[in-house]
């Protein structure tokens, strides 16, 4: 099959292949043709190393073109899932092939697609969406907005925030952020950082109540477990366990394991990981010239039985990898205790363009050939999947220290822990959540610095105090060769993330949280046109009128001491302009005051319609508020959006507060 997508100079051709990937279909675009312009030909060659204008016409290949693909397979997908801003345009091909299937405007149109379309944002770091220059847009989009039946301005400002003054860039998050209707980060704290991150694109709600929820990032649990642990989970876990992975209580069991046997079988994971790192270092120092006796002086030093702690990731300047040689001094009288000893192993690439990254590199390849740090630091080369299995399974200790809060999530750890690795870790992504004082360490506080240097100063003396006074006592405090307490800390770690951090757990999230709403909205709505239509018509009233919505109290206090348990009715009056009392929900908003007046423990509660006065328009909402903490409460009063057809009040961007 070759399916045709538009391009400025000529249409674009793209070959499709089909794959099976077991049960899975999985269809691949690809340019390289003869029926394409040369420079056409390489659209699709690679992933990175292209200037923007090879981006934009990815992006146009994903987007546009795999909607193009589904409808020439005769595919109608319900839900259509974007992962990051890359397939954005989908949306826009979407909207343009249901205005002309059922010659619908641009609004509800667009109102559909919002129905049909998840968007999950996976990168806390503004750099991490993809922004095209205008002039890049309009090249490449020139007619597209009148297909769309809306003006150039409308088109170009689906990429922009509301209220940016500087309208010179059309960004891909932001185009996924406006129109679809559900979207999530990766972590708990991943949602909050976006929430804060894109809060611009719903100027007129607080940030903190942006529409962004999240689904914490999974592991496939059976390609990350260890074969002989698989076997070891066989033995002593319910039968079919692994039907069961998200559950939590499949887990419980891990506690039946003997002690010795989960030591014993860890023991040989961390002498196949070792093996490995002696045929790695042996081969790299080789290429490099240094002489065999040297290398062997090296790699004898490899220890079985000494404390090992891995760091395995990209090399992003924000993961930190040299943090724990911030103080050359202290991790020297670490690793270099005779009787308590610890070997580091590093593995992982940088971008090719990304020359700090590469730097880290070389900057721990020169500390690991520093006299005091031969045989205690080995850095792997050509880091691949299979590197990576014996690093999860193989060390004892997980080190991870990215720069909170830029981890949207991260899977190393999670991957570490279904094998018994302990987590060692900021607070970070999945870990933030993952942590429960029992199941590893954590690294540093939730503090805010006013640098980067006061940051990674706190977090490296953190680590080293960590790695003193809590990890190497605990592992060496061994009977008979075994630490009943580090064991604990194993089971610990494999009970409470096993089926938390599947992606089994996460798919039934993404189905449960985004995928059915979307199914049961669309199904019972947005199938039909009346009903979308009627939909677009109250949008616009609400839109219309908001700003005439008044509300005023009824004879409550600004603000209020009691002690816990104690709740207070309070009460207000909302009239409306030309909007139904069913449309709206009135709330009332209430927290802690601080000493400097600003609220914090934020509640939000619906009120109960009491009273209605049809003639006046004047509508009275009571509610009850409690108190489960004793102190100085202040509340006020707001009005939302409120319809069936509405997946979020927030999404309109419309909030009334009261002005008296």
């Amino acid at each position: 099959m070759i399916i045709s997508v538009k391009m400025p100079k000529k249409k674009l051709y793209l070959k499709v292949w089909k794959i099976l990937v077991g049960r899975v279909t999985l269809y691949l675009l690809d340019s390289d043709i003869p029926e394409n312009l040369e420079e056409y030909r390489g659209i699709t060659s690679r992933l990175y190393g292209g200037d923007q204008e090879m981006r934009i016409q990815q992006e146009i290949v994903l987007g546009i073109g795999g909607v193009t693909l589904l409808n020439s397979l005769g595919l109608n997908p319900t839900v259509y899932h974007m992962n990051e801003g890359h397939s954005s345009f989908l949306v826009l091909e979407l909207i343009k092939d249901i205005m002309a299937e059922k010659k619908v405007s641009f609004n509800i149109a667009k109102d559909i697609v919002t129905a049909k379309t998840v968007f999950t944002t996976h990168t806390p770091v503004p750099a991490g969406n993809d922004i095209f220059p205008i002039s890049l847009v309009e090249t490449y989009f020139k007619d597209y907005w009148k297909d769309l039946g809306i003006s150039k301005g409308e088109f170009l400002s689906l990429g922009m925030k509301p209220k940016e003054e500087n309208r010179t860039t059309f960004n891909m998050g932001i185009l996924a952020l406006k129109i679809a209707g559900k979207k999530n980060g990766v972590s708990k704290l991943h949602g909050a950082v976006s929430r804060e991150l894109f809060g611009d694109v719903w100027p007129d709600i607080a940030p903190n109540e942006a529409p962004i929820t999240y689904v914490t990032n999974g592991i496939h649990t059976c390609t990350w477990l260890a074969p002989n642990l698989k076997e070891l989970y066989n033995k002593y876990l319910t039968p079919y366990w692994q039907d069961k992975i998200y559950l939590n209580e499949t887990w419980e069991k891990i506690n039946n394991i003997p002690d010795e046997e989960l030591w014993n079988n860890h023991q040989l994971r961390k002498q196949k990981l070792l093996k490995l790192v002696n045929d790695n270092t042996t081969n790299r120092l080789r290429n490099s010239g240094m002489h065999y006796n040297q290398i062997k002086e090296i790699t004898s030093k490899l220890n079985p039985n000494a404390l090992t702690i891995g760091f395995a990731r990209r090399f992003a300047t924000y993961k930190r990898a040299t943090l724990i040689f911030k103080d050359l001094e202290r991790i020297t009288q670490i690793l270099n205790d005779e009787s308590r000893p610890v070997q580091l192993i590093f593995a992982g690439k940088a971008h090719p363009k990304d020359i700090e990254g590469q730097n880290l590199i070389k900057r721990i390849h020169e500390i690991s050939m520093m006299p005091q740090f031969k045989g205690k630091i080995f850095l792997l080369e050509g880091y691949e999947m299979s590197i990576a299995r014996h690093l999860i399974s193989g060390v004892d200790v997980w080190l991870n220290n990215p720069r909170r809060p830029m981890e949207a999530s991260g899977t190393s750890g999670e991957k570490a822990s279904v094998n018994g690795v302990i987590n060692f870790s900021i607070l970070d992504g999945w870990w933030a959540e993952g942590y429960n004082q029992k199941n590893g360490w954590a690294i540093g506080t939730n503090a805010e610095y006013y640098s980067y240097e006061e940051q990674d100063k706190a977090d490296s003396e953190s680590i080293y105090n960590i790695l003193e006074n809590k990890i190497i006592p605990t592992y060496y405090n061994k009977e008979n060769g075994i630490s009943k307490e580090w064991i604990k800390l194993m089971k610990n770690s494999i009970i409470s993330t096993g089926g938390n951090y599947s992606t089994a757990r996460m798919l039934v999230d993404y189905t449960n949280k985004l995928y059915i709403p979307l199914c049961n909205i669309t199904n019972d709505y947005f199938n039909n046109l009346e009903l979308v239509t009627e939909y677009d018509r109250i949008k616009e009233d609400l839109y219309s009128n908001w700003e005439d919505i008044e509300i005023t109290q009824n004879n409550n206090l600004d603000n209020i001491m009691l002690d816990a348990g104690k709740n207070i009715e309070v009460s207000c009056n909302v009239k409306l302009p030309n909007i139904s009392v069913e449309n709206i929900e009135a709330q009332v908003y209430y927290g802690k005051i601080l000493d400097n007046g600003t609220l914090e423990n934020i509640s939000i509660i619906p009120m109960k319609l009491t009273k209605s006065d049809d003639d006046k328009k004047i509508y009275t909402y009571n509610a009850k508020i409690e108190l489960k903490t004793g102190g100085n409460y202040g509340y006020t009063f707001r009005v939302m959006p409120k319809h069936k057809m509405l997946l979020d009040s927030s999404n309109l961007n419309l909030v009334k507060w009261i002005t008296n």
